[in-house]
């Protein structure tokens, strides 16, 4: 099968990339000049360069493809630019998705994000069925990945897209080069930089078993079905309690309320954007997303895909030893 995958590069994207050439399929590989391609060395895959905002270098990636998995997407919580995340999310999804219309691609898994879901009240874990909204969506990714989704359902809907939605969780694991977020939780736990903790909740997932949820996706999902692709729901308490156990360092027990820690994100975010510097680690949308628990239920894909996800002290322990082995850590 000819398959072609954005966001090879990246964290999810490149462990599907794996699964694949595993199971035999020929993979393309849509990448950017300018992008990072350790997680392609060694790899056998064609890479086509180009740009999801470029038409005209999708058009030679995607001819002849029967599949196209479309992971690629900007997971920064804060940018200096805000429209290069709307850019990539929103304007990149929807050319990908009207090239492989156009290419007569006869099956698509579209990666979208749990972060377009709706949170219930009572802080029972959300499922594909949770309402949401527009205006529930904190901050320029969530915003972008919400309206992504949505152009990719009315395509499915008015353009007969034959697309296949999953959202994964919060992925831990191997390969998380940049590295994500999430990933930046890990290393600075694992390192002994976050003295306190604010009170919130996560869905951790191995990075591993969100990308065999997107094979399985491709196997047995209907199309203009979407998915969970989750792991252990877990507060942040007990997700840095888990780095502790992997690691010498000892975990924090002093609890900040997030009304104090918003004002220092509001300093550090100020600074970044006046010195033109990388995403902060502290963010307001970050610290306003963590007043939420973001708890998840993958029942339906477990039912009708055969999902499965490993505890996520398995993907704590796989994260640090590949951050450990490529000098993330002290």
């Amino acid at each position: 099968m000819e398959v072609l995958l954005t966001g090879a590069t990246g964290f999810i994207g490149s462990a599907i990339l794996r699964q694949l050439i595993q199971r035999g399929d020929n993979v393309r590989v849509l990448a950017r000049p300018n992008s990072d391609q350790k997680n392609l060395y060694g790899l056998k895959c064609e890479i086509f360069l180009g740009d999801l905002n470029d038409t005209r270098s999708i058009e030679p990636a995607i001819k002849d493809c029967q599949v196209l998995i479309h992971v690629a997407a900007d997971y920064r919580l804060w940018a200096l630019n805000p429209e290069e995340i709307t850019n990539t999310n929103i304007i990149g999804t929807k050319n990908i998705m009207r090239a492989a219309i156009t290419a007569n691609v006869e099956r698509i898994i579209y990666t979208s994000s749990v972060a377009t879901l709706g949170k219930r009240r009572d802080n029972i874990p959300a499922n594909e069925d949770t309402p949401s909204s527009l205006s529930e969506m904190i901050g320029v990714y969530k915003k972008s990945k919400f309206l992504a989704e949505q152009e990719v359902r009315r395509m499915i809907t008015d353009k007969s897209l034959p697309a296949i939605i999953v959202n994964p969780s919060a992925p831990i694991g191997p390969r998380d080069i940049k590295p994500t977020p999430t990933g930046q939780i890990i290393i600075k736990a694992a390192n002994g930089e976050i003295p306190a903790y604010i009170e919130t909740g996560l869905n951790v997932v191995h990075v591993d078993d969100v990308a065999r949820g997107h094979l399985l996706a491709l196997e047995k999902g209907v199309i203009g079905e979407r998915y969970i692709l989750g792991g252990e729901n877990l507060t942040f308490k007990a997700i840095l309690e888990l780095v502790s156990e992997c690691t010498d360092e000892a975990a924090p027990t002093i609890r900040i309320p997030h009304n104090i820690v918003l004002p220092i994100a509001y300093l550090v975010q100020g600074w970044a954007t006046i010195t033109k510097s990388s995403e902060p680690f502290i963010t307001v949308d970050g610290v306003r997303m963590a007043k939420q628990i973001m708890y998840y239920n993958s029942t339906k894909a477990k039912l009708e895909l055969g999902y499965k996800s490993r505890p996520a002290k398995e993907a704590i322990q796989d994260a640090i030893k590949w951050f450990g082995e490529h000098g993330y850590l002290y």
